[in-house]
């Protein structure tokens, strides 16, 4: 069957069509609180140090693994163990995004900071239990479509927010635009009533467990020294592509592009690109496999920043850049649909939420934190040596694949743990 193919047999499934919506709901509400608040809060001429500052309502994003043990202990009294989470925090979103409509930048600042927390809190909640759904509900061979359809829906939130909105504001007071947006998460709440149910998988008996048995059963099933290679892993293999990520816009900028070159170019060309490089790369991996995909898509996300090095040196060039931004985006997509398939495939449903969290709290190393010095090395270097860095960064994530993802004759079979009821990994019976 060809890549075609797969993709109308991903958008046939109930599955995959709840996990679009559900991948909608949890991108919705993230740059209402980060660079769409921060429009609204420039137009109502809020002071800049004010501005900046609210960048820590986003904590909630970087510690939500520190409550995700709640969502595998606990299972709400409707919906099933993952689906009544989701549809509790989409009622919460729904309700703390339109409560934004009343808010008044310049007069309440602090009420204003309280509400976009809530949102974020609720969001990043929101973001465990879906990302333990969709790990529970997938089957070995669907693991790639389900990651590529999910971001998908993601990635289409984040068109509407941070591109429609700003769009209507032009013509709209912000207060009726949060309140569309706020609407929006209905369309999360039809893809949990419209999910299937995940295979029922027996909970940690005690919150005591949750918290702790999760860490065990990770490093007891790698084993001590391959766990701590795929932690590295995790934080390595897209460290290429986000220096690049970090840095993109004010090379662009400092190229001569103006904010609107950038904006339609890069925010609307390049998430179309990324769109169709997570799909495609849904569909490849079904067909090759994991540990094949993680190498072929890991090599070409970081041979993808050869486009920026080739602009780099052509200068402003209209042509160049949009190859240069399609070439980038579609490469990351693929990259994506990979990594969030190692994940879920790292993850034991018997403690997804608490185990994806952690995994993708350790790939957020990568992106908030390892990135910083990128400025400074971009100015001290030039953009020419900076682009080429950041290919040598991308090598030693790709150097660890043979440790646990060895290139194989055959498309290995991908194992998921938690799966069978009678499997005790854990002494506890």
């Amino acid at each position: 069957m060809n890549p075609v193919q797969s993709l109308l047999q991903v958008f046939g499934s109930r599955k995959m069509a709840a996990l679009l919506l559900l991948g909608f709901s949890s991108g919705l509400p993230l740059f209402l609180t980060s660079k769409t608040l921060q429009a609204w809060m420039t137009v109502e001429k809020v002071d800049l140090t004010a501005i900046g500052l609210f960048s820590l309502v986003a904590l909630p994003y970087s510690l939500k693994f520190l409550w995700s043990p709640l969502l595998d202990r606990f299972t709400l009294p409707f919906l099933g163990r993952r689906r009544g989470w989701l549809i509790t925090l989409q009622v919460g979103l729904l309700i703390a995004i339109a409560l934004m409509a009343f808010q008044q930048p310049k007069q309440t600042l602090q009420l204003l900071a309280i509400n976009a927390f809530a949102i974020a809190l609720f969001s990043a909640t929101h973001d465990i239990a879906a990302d333990a759904y969709r790990t529970d509900i997938l089957e070995e061979l669907e693991l790639g479509a389900g990651a590529a359809v999910f971001v998908l829906g993601y990635r289409i939130a984040l068109l509407l927010t941070g591109s429609l909105a700003l769009i209507l504001a032009d013509r709209l007071p912000w207060s009726s635009v949060y309140l569309l947006m706020a609407f929006g998460m209905a369309i999360g709440m039809i893809g949990t009533l419209l999910a299937p149910e995940p295979k029922a998988i027996r909970p940690p008996e005690t919150l005591a467990a949750a918290v702790i048995l999760p860490f065990g059963e990770f490093f007891q099933r790698q084993g001590v020294l391959q766990a701590f290679l795929i932690l590295v892993f995790i934080v390595l293999y897209k460290l290429g592509d986000s220096f690049v990520n970090n840095m993109s816009t004010p090379f662009l900028l400092q190229t001569g592009f103006t904010q609107t070159d950038i904006g339609a170019i890069q925010g609307g060309l390049g998430l179309i690109a990324t769109i169709v490089g997570t799909l495609a790369g849904g569909a490849v991996l079904s067909k090759i496999g994991l540990n094949r995909s993680l190498w072929v898509f890991g090599g070409l996300q970081a041979l993808s920043n050869l486009a920026y090095l080739l602009l780099a040196q052509v200068g402003k060039n209209y042509q160049a850049l949009v190859l240069t931004i399609n070439i980038e985006n579609f490469c990351a997509g693929l990259g994506t649909a990979a990594f969030v398939a190692f994940l879920m495939n790292m993850c034991n449903q018997r403690f997804s939420a608490t185990q994806y969290a952690l995994l993708s709290s350790f790939m957020a190393i990568s992106r908030d934190i390892l990135v910083a010095p990128a400025g400074s090395l971009a100015k001290s270097t030039g953009w020419p040596l900076f682009f080429i860095i950041s290919i040598v960064a991308a090598i030693p994530g790709l150097l660890l694949l043979p440790f646990f993802a060895p290139w194989n004759s055959k498309p290995a079979a991908l194992s998921r743990p938690g799966l069978d009821e009678e499997e005790d990994l854990w002494g506890t019976k």
